[in-house]
């Protein structure tokens, strides 16, 4: 691993920030990141984990190391007659690994399809969409730690998952690189397609069929609808997370505004739609300076050309106040801003 100086992230994140990282090398191995951690390449200076770059907003440069996770491979490490468990390097695409297992017919993934990012950053996010989370077809993960070079497997209790949410992005945030990550998918399908308009889609194309493709192109057509291409226009995907608030308020809210959506959860809490809160508030397809929400989903912070971070965060603010302003609710951003 070589360490190169002031190197430009401009590629490497999808809201297409122009920064600078003071340092930046690419990762390839479990070997070669330890090795360095040996070497003390990194002692005395920050690091930060990069993958696909798509759930980062970068507001300055970073002074510190930036680590590159390139770390590849797919390998089936077990199988039973229901399951098949496989061990996928931190640095696979995660959408291009949902497609190779859907054509293998194996079937779990398939509501996850689209995602950007890759398999290491996975499950710091405990990404989720259309009823599926990462946690439910988790099985563990391997690590090393930053500072000492010890490896360490966790496994799903370990993780603490939550609502986009896991150990990794709260105790032990940054501290951690994520070297593989094992997942059982099934060989007898499970499939889920009571959230959000899968079935209403594959209906419209035509499809009545149920498998593990077919919802999955079913969850591409309504992701490519509703969120733009980063290669076209810059984004982070989604920048809020949807809030979870007290049934009894969300009912308070439904009386004054009754078409309010919302999805009961456990514990008498109710999830509520990001973007329809912010649609709400006036907020969708609106352009400020660089900055603005896309005109298809508000939940989505777009640049319209030279953006920078700190623009992107200053509206993000604005839209959490007037959120909160008319509806008491905050929001909270799901993109990890640096």
């Amino acid at each position: 691993m070589q360490l190169q100086k002031n190197i430009s992230l401009h590629q490497l994140n999808t809201f297409g920030v122009r920064v600078n990282a003071g340092y930046f090398a690419k990762v390839t191995s479990e070997e070669e990141i330890v090795d360095c951690i040996e070497n003390n390449l990194f002692e005395n200076k920050k690091t930060l984990v990069l993958g696909g770059g798509s759930n980062i907003l970068f507001t300055n440069d970073f002074d510190g190391v930036v680590l590159k996770n390139e770390i590849k491979g797919i390998k089936k490490v077990k199988e039973t007659d229901s399951h098949v468990y496989l061990e996928i390097g931190a640095g696979e695409n995660w959408h291009e690994m949902v497609l190779n297992t859907i054509s293998h017919g194996w079937q779990g993934l398939e509501n996850l399809s689209l995602i950007p990012g890759t398999l290491g950053a996975a499950p710091i996010q405990n990404i989720g969409a259309y009823g599926v989370e990462l946690k439910d077809v988790f099985v563990a993960l391997k690590a090393v730690h930053l500072q000492s070079g010890e490896i360490k497997t966790f496994g799903k209790e370990d993780c603490n998952f939550g609502y986009r949410q896991s150990i990794f992005k709260n105790e032990l945030k940054g501290q951690f690189l994520i070297i593989s990550v094992t997942l059982q998918l099934n060989k007898i399908p499970q499939y889920n397609v009571s959230y959000g308009d899968i079935q209403k889609t594959m209906k419209s194309h035509g499809v009545h069929d149920l498998s593990a493709k077919n919802i999955s192109d079913a969850v591409i057509a309504i992701r490519s609808s509703k969120l733009p291409d980063p290669e076209k226009i810059g984004n982070c995907g989604s920048f809020f997370k949807n809030p979870e608030i007290p049934t009894v308020k969300y009912e308070k809210l439904k009386n004054k505004f009754s078409s309010i959506p919302g999805y009961p959860l456990l514990n008498n809490q109710t999830k509520v739609p990001a973007g329809w809160l912010i649609q709400k508030c006036g907020w969708k397809g609106k352009v400020v300076g660089n900055v603005g929400t896309y005109k298809n989903q508000a939940l989505v912070i777009v640049n319209h050309g030279n953006a920078t971070g700190q623009e992107a965060k200053e509206l993000a603010l604005k839209i959490q106040e007037s959120v909160k302003e008319k509806f008491g609710i905050e929001i909270q951003p799901e993109v990890n801003i640096i």
